[in-house]
């Protein structure tokens, strides 16, 4: 079974566009999807991708709450 961080990896790279990142590289603990350019609407879809993989009660509002990728994997593993 895929560890949370290969799943919001899997997310990441099939549905957001970052400058600079190749799609498969690992995400640094402290990456924020915030601060690479992804678009509010990109954002939002996002969020509601990562309730619906992980089966949890999760707003856009409350995804932005977790600065870094290491937060969110934290959130979902907690």
């Amino acid at each position: 079974m895929a560890t949370t961080e290969e799943r919001i990896r899997k997310l990441v790279d099939d549905n957001l566009e970052i400058e600079g990142r190749e799609a498969g590289t690992p995400l640094h603990p402290e990456y924020s999807l915030r601060d690479s350019g992804v678009s509010s609407v990109a954002f939002v879809a996002f969020a509601k991708l990562v309730a619906d993989e992980f089966g949890v009660t999760f707003s856009p509002e409350d995804c932005a709450k977790y600065n870094t990728v290491g937060e969110l994997i934290t959130r979902l593993e907690g």
